[in-house]
C-alpha cells in the first residue's frame, strides 16, 4: 500500500509540475502578446511557445482564413509553410477539417491515416507522422486554425491535446486584438489625413 501510495504522489507531483510549466508558459505568451506590434509577431510568439510547450510538437503554424481562403502566417519552419499550404491547394487535412468542422483533429499515423489521403501521403513522404489540428475561432467566428505536427509517430497524446486547446485559445484571443489594433491604427490614420486635407 505505501508503495501505491508514493507511485500515486509521483504521478500527482509530475503533473503537478507539468500543470505548472503550462500555465508559467501561457502567462509569458499572454504578456507578450500585449507588446507585439502586429499579426504576425502576435502569431509568431504564439507558434513558439507552442513548440516549447506542447509535448510532441516539433513545428507549427497558424492557418488564417481571410475572405473564404487559408492563408500561412508564423510558421515555425519551411515545412510547416509547404505542409499548411498542401492543405489549403489540396482542400483535406486536419487543418482544413478543424475549420469547417468545428473540432480538433489528430493523427498518429498518416501514413495510414484515410481520412485525408492526398495530404497524408505527401505529409508522410516528407517525413511527417503526427498532426494535430485546433480551429481558432471566437463565438462563432472561425479565424483559421493552429497546426502541429511532429515526426515521431503517436506523438500527440490527450494531455498535448488539452494544452493546444489553451494555446489556440490564446491564439483566438490575441488574433482578435491584433485586428481591432490594426483596425484601429488605420481609422486613426484615415482621421489625420482628412484632418490635414481639411
Amino acid at each position: 500500500m505505501g508503495q501505491v501510495g508514493d507511485e500515486r504522489s509521483s504521478r500527482q507531483a509530475a503533473n503537478s509540475e507539468a500543470l505548472g510549466q503550462v500555465a508559467h508558459a501561457l502567462s509569458e505568451v499572454a504578456r507578450s502578446l500585449t507588446a507585439e506590434p502586429d499579426l504576425h509577431q502576435t502569431m509568431k510568439g504564439i507558434v513558439t511557445a507552442a513548440v516549447a510547450t506542447i509535448p510532441g510538437a516539433e513545428y507549427a503554424g497558424v492557418s488564417l482564413l481571410e475572405a473564404g481562403q487559408l492563408r500561412t502566417v508564423a510558421p515555425s519552419d519551411d515545412l510547416v509553410a509547404r505542409l499548411d499550404e498542401l492543405q489549403h491547394e489540396l482542400g483535406e487535412g486536419p487543418c482544413v477539417d478543424a475549420i469547417a468542422e468545428h473540432h480538433t483533429y489528430r493523427t498518429g499515423n498518416l501514413a495510414d491515416d484515410s481520412r485525408w489521403p492526398k495530404f497524408a501521403d505527401t505529409a508522410a513522404s516528407l517525413g511527417v507522422a503526427s498532426v494535430l489540428g485546433f480551429r481558432l475561432f471566437a463565438t462563432s467566428t472561425t479565424l483559421g486554425a493552429l497546426n502541429l505536427y511532429s515526426s515521431q509517430r503517436d506523438a500527440f497524446d490527450a494531455d498535448a491535446e488539452h494544452i493546444g486547446e489553451l494555446f489556440a485559445a490564446h491564439a483566438a484571443v490575441a488574433l482578435i486584438g491584433s485586428q481591432e489594433q490594426a483596425q484601429l491604427r488605420t481609422a486613426l490614420g484615415t482621421r489625420d489625413v482628412i484632418a490635414t486635407a481639411k
